[in-house]
């Protein structure tokens, strides 16, 4: 039975492929305290066991599942990465290219100092800074490389094992070198310096909840009306007694949505004035609503008043006019009447959520989750940008014409010197899907992926191509490591640690950035999204997204470009 089992994987390597990536998925769930594997490690390891069968895969497999992973990657960070060559993200530009150069320097040297080849050397890098990407780009150079096959397998076959040694210390260290030293380094009560930022941002204005429960941010209750100052008075001057929004005071906004007035139920204009014992339907934040209750008047249960269809939405923002405008100066001036009845739930920037503050200022390609009355929500979504509505129609044409024009402009060579240079295919396909997902954010009628559809591209492109790795290099994994294995860790926790310090340093003295946004700028010029979930925890809140989103962007795609850096400079 064994040995059908292993000939048949032999005669059918695909089902050897789903084999690890089942297996991959199904370890990378375990943890172990806070720290686990991951799914990549994991299938890395799984499709090592499964390699032990001695299958031989095509490389065209990992070849087109990689592709797929780099546009999608670069799809997702498209936006922020061409919003960062301008204004105020040239900083963390310059940051995340500091930071990167470092990873890049301290890999080489350590490659160097202890005799690695370009493959060793490239699996370290990638695995001490968690891009697996490096392991595609640099296999696709060494291929490329005037070398004898034998040479080329060598290589190969190094990557796998520098990458699996040296993951676990990259996720996991990293996490616990910003998260806990961090903050000590830059001598600082993260905590308190994020206190500190929201209270100059103005505040919290939205809510964060994920569903709709009895304790949601926003609430809309009936009130009739007790006190007789408020008879004569507008529904503006009503409404503005409250505090509206100002800077410093967070959201204080409250809205009449509806009133019974004289026996008949009416959606009120500002100007209009409350009679003698008007029921009103008051809506703002739960706990502004509820402070407030006993000066308007006693809670009643109108049903057919409070009757009113609530819509969440996310709108991205594509309108010119709103990018680098505070949320503060949108309420006051562009949306002041036509953003009556509307709250902002929740901001996303590249899939990472931002801190919702008076002095947030918005770029496009931003995700505002809007919450208020369908017909509020319906007036201010086409004033902020493109109402992202569910939808599972993915754009092929876009991608697949993205990758294949990317990919072939990739596949140029230039030789310099005697030296073949070429940016390889997969280098194409991801600046391609920068391309691709900028001209979305712009154009949101453009190329449109889903956010399920995206999820698959990059993990089964990349999870697939990761198992490929891990069967064809199996054989000779289990001997590279017992020979490499204490030497490659040490080397994974210097070159894991080392840029970190860099950044960290760098972003205080030379850059002279805030704590959190110096802690989440690391992080994101590392692409380590655990390590920025540790720092939001320890500092209890969501200021340092402020620093990950741009050098992220630059990070995924300086780190992936050094794949073929290191084998240049390595041979």
């Amino acid at each position: 039975m064994w040995q059908w089992f292993v000939d048949t994987l032999r005669i059918y390597p695909e089902i050897a492929i789903f084999l690890t990536l089942g297996l991959g998925f199904w370890l990378g769930k375990f943890k172990v305290g806070s720290f686990s594997l991951g799914v990549v490690t994991s299938t890395l390891l799984a499709g090592v066991l499964v390699g032990q069968l001695e299958i031989a895969i095509s490389g065209n497999v990992k070849s087109t599942f990689f592709l797929m992973f780099l546009f999608a990657v670069g799809y997702g960070v498209g936006p922020q990465f061409f919003q960062g060559l301008k204004g105020d993200g040239i900083q963390q530009v310059l940051f995340a290219i500091v930071l990167c150069a470092a990873v890049l320097a301290s890999a080489v040297l350590a490659g160097r100092i202890l005799g690695y080849d370009a493959g060793g050397t490239a699996g370290l890098l990638a695995g001490a800074s968690t891009i697996s990407a490096v392991l595609g780009v640099a296999g696709n150079s060494i291929d490329q490389l005037g070398i004898g096959d034998a040479e080329k397998q060598a290589m190969l076959n190094a990557m796998p094992v520098a990458y699996a040694v040296t993951y676990l210390f990259g996720t996991a260290g990293s996490a616990w070198i910003l998260a806990s030293l961090g903050p000590k380094i830059l001598r600082v009560d993260i905590a308190e310096e994020c206190r500190k930022y929201e209270a100059e941002m103005g505040g919290a204005l939205g809510g964060n909840d994920e569903r709709l429960t009895p304790a949601t941010q926003f609430v809309m209750r009936a009130y009739r009306l007790t006190d007789p100052v408020w008879v004569g008075r507008t529904v503006r001057e009503f409404e503005e007694s409250f505090g509206g929004f100002h800077e410093g005071a967070g959201e204080a906004r409250v809205f009449v949505e509806r009133m019974r007035q004289g026996g008949q139920i009416i959606e009120p204009a500002p100007d209009m004035h409350i009679e003698n014992d008007a029921v009103l339907a008051v809506a703002g934040r739960r706990e502004l609503v509820l402070e407030k209750a006993p000066a308007i008047g006693t809670e009643v249960d109108d049903r057919e008043l409070l009757d009113v269809e609530i819509l969440i939405l996310d709108v991205v923002v594509t309108n010119k006019a709103l990018a680098g405008r505070t949320l503060l100066d949108l309420v006051r001036s562009d949306l002041r009447e036509t953003g009556r009845g509307v709250f902002a739930r929740k901001i996303l920037r590249a899939g990472v959520e931002m801190p919702v503050t008076a002095g947030f200022k918005l770029q496009r390609g931003d995700t505002i989750t809007l919450v208020g009355s369908k017909a509020d929500v319906e007036r201010v979504a086409p004033i902020i940008g493109y109402a992202d509505r569910v939808t599972e129609a993915t754009d092929m044409v876009i991608m697949g014409g993205g990758i294949v024009v990317g990919a072939l402009l990739g596949a140029l060579t230039f030789n310099v010197g005697g030296v073949p240079l070429s940016l390889s295919t997969s280098g194409g396909a991801l600046i391609a899907g920068l391309v691709c997902g900028w001209l979305r954010s712009v154009n949101r009628t453009f190329g449109r992926i889903p956010a399920p559809a995206l999820w698959v591209f990059n993990n089964i492109g990349l999870n697939t191509f990761i198992a490929v790795v891990g069967i064809s290099a199996g054989p000779g994994f289990v001997a590279g490591l017992k020979e490499q294995g204490l030497s490659l860790f040490l080397a994974g926790i210097v070159v894991t640690t080392v840029p970190l310090v860099v950044g960290l340093l760098a972003g205080k003295y030379i850059f002279r950035m805030k704590p959190p946004i110096v802690l989440g700028a690391c992080a994101g010029a590392r692409t380590t999204t655990a390590a920025l979930g540790a720092i939001e925890e320890e500092a209890k809140s969501k200021v340092p997204a402020l620093g990950y989103t741009v050098t992220y962007a630059v990070g995924n795609t300086l780190l992936t470009v050094w794949g073929v850096v290191v084998v240049i400079l390595m041979t």
